[in-house]
């Protein structure tokens, strides 16, 4: 048998995968029935052709623009108006609080917040930012002679229950209760925020009101050391003479008004030291002169 080439136009599946007979394709021969070899143009192999599909399209389009729903310019411009009204009546408020406060100022009045005790406050109380300091020490022990004045007036109360219960009677237990409800409110209202409001605002007509309610509240302190049995009913005081007869019936009874004698005693000695200190810084500062201007001026006024 003859050999012949073979056509190198002639189409060929060329598969590789095909074993020995891919091996023997792929290097350019061909077995033809008989034995006979003939080689192949491997030039004449077409290119391979790729059969994958497109990509599918993007299912979000970055482009696109977003729908937002935005105020309309009327809502924009009420609401602007809205804050322009808001805006004037703060404004408005602010200039008449200014105003208040200009015409307080203007007519001396001090808005007092209570900050004494701390516990429970109700009375305004401060020395040190309010008092100048060369009337602190007299504010001072003027302080304490109204603290101690309720606590003489407490022990009093201790004491006549006490004696009470003794078989003194419930009369003088009543009347100690009543020196107690009276004189810690009006001792304060009387002579100690007079004081007070003298010593801050330099007012020679609160210096004049404290003297004169001091004086009382002096002679009630003396008149409670002795408690002699006129006026007030005798033991309804802690003083000396209650003291002495009731130590002979019961000596119990008898120290407790000895107490009380001690503390009105010394209630009495520091309200005689406050009140000359007081005066003296009343005369040397010329508050005395002031005074009387103003005692004759408000006379004639009231005169005409």
């Amino acid at each position: 048998m003859g050999s012949y080439d073979s056509n190198p136009f002639a189409e060929e599946d060329v598969n590789p995968f095909a074993g020995g007979a891919a091996k023997g394709k792929a290097s350019g021969q061909s077995n033809y029935g008989g034995g006979a070899f003939y080689t192949t143009n491997p030039g004449s192999l077409p290119p391979a052709t790729s059969k994958l599909s497109p990509l599918p399209p993007e299912p979000y389009d970055r482009g696109a623009t977003v729908d937002i729903p935005l105020d309309s310019s009327k809502d924009i411009k009420a609401k602007e108006k809205e804050l322009q009204a808001r805006e004037a009546e703060l404004k408005r408020r602010e200039q008449e609080l200014k105003r208040k406060e200009d015409a307080i100022a203007r007519a001396g009045i001090v808005i007092e917040d209570k900050n004494w005790p701390p516990f429970f406050p109700i009375i305004h109380h401060n020395i040190a930012n309010e008092i100048p300091i060369h009337l602190q020490s007299i504010q001072y022990v003027a302080f304490t002679t109204w603290l101690g004045l309720i606590i003489c007036l407490i022990w009093n109360i201790v004491a006549v229950t006490v004696a009470w219960i003794k078989g003194e009677g419930p009369i003088i237990w009543l009347l100690a209760i009543i020196y107690f409800i009276s004189g810690a409110p009006g001792s304060y209202v009387m002579w100690y925020r007079p004081l007070y409001r003298a010593a801050r605002t330099d007012s020679a007509l609160k210096f004049g009101w404290f003297f004169m309610c001091y004086m009382l509240h002096i002679l009630f302190c003396v008149f409670a050391a002795v408690a002699p049995p006129i006026i007030f009913k005798g033991k309804s005081l802690t003083g000396i003479l209650p003291a002495i007869e009731l130590l002979a019936d019961n000596a119990m009874v008898g120290i407790f008004y000895f107490i009380g004698f001690g503390f009105f005693c010394l209630e009495s000695l520091l309200s005689i030291w406050v009140i000359q200190q007081v005066y003296m810084y009343f005369r040397g500062s010329g508050k005395a002169a002031a005074l009387k201007r103003e005692a004759a001026r408000g006379t004639m006024m009231a005169a005409l």
